[in-house]
């Protein structure tokens, strides 16, 4: 079971992109006390665990209703993600003014972090490594998100702008893999 939590882990992982989405957070909260700030990461991480399990667990009934294949979704999943992968790759600097304290809900927990990579590649995950390391995957991913929100000022002091950059291109370009992976995965299912 380690073994299969440890494998959906990282495709989840690069998929909520808390590193890529760490100067937007800054860009919302720096204005904020400590207090507003746990509030906002709060507010987001429980926002995307809660909207990411309903997924996991009513998305395959959503699909039955709407006669939409496992294949289908992984074709347009992966399409999707491929076009936030080259959409993040060539232009990172998300310009989102936003001046509400309120901003945890949305857009940081929905779609910042739980957005469509993230609930395709967790539904995904399921029939390759199971429900349960799932599961264990995408809560610790999004606990995860959260902490490196709370310690935001450390990674940039760490980091840098540069850094963040860095690691945001190479978060992307996994996700691009990923979304073709995806794909390829669809049309086999279809073949």
């Amino acid at each position: 079971m380690l073994k299969n939590i440890i494998l959906s882990f990282i495709p989840i992982f690069v998929a909520v992109d808390a590193i890529g989405t760490l100067p937007i957070f800054l860009s919302f909260s720096y204005l904020l006390n400590k207090k507003d700030k746990i509030r906002i990461i709060f507010q987001s991480i429980f926002t995307a665990i809660l909207l990411t399990i309903c997924f996991v667990f009513f998305g395959r009934v959503i699909f039955s209703f709407l006669k939409v294949s496992i294949a289908d979704f992984m074709i347009a999943g992966g399409a999707i993600l491929f076009c936030l992968a080259i959409a993040e790759i060539i232009n990172p600097q998300k310009n989102i003014n936003f001046k509400d304290k309120d901003f945890g809900i949305v857009p940081l927990g929905t779609p910042l972090i739980a957005g469509p990579a993230v609930l395709t590649t967790s539904l995904l995950m399921i029939p390759e490594y199971g429900i349960s390391p799932t599961l264990i995957s995408i809560v610790t991913n999004l606990i995860l998100a959260g902490f490196i929100f709370y310690f935001s000022d450390i990674f940039i002091k760490i980091l840098g702008s540069s850094g963040l950059k860095a690691i945001s291109k190479i978060t992307s370009l996994l996700l691009g893999a990923i979304a073709v992976m995806m794909i390829r995965r669809g049309i086999i299912s279809f073949i």
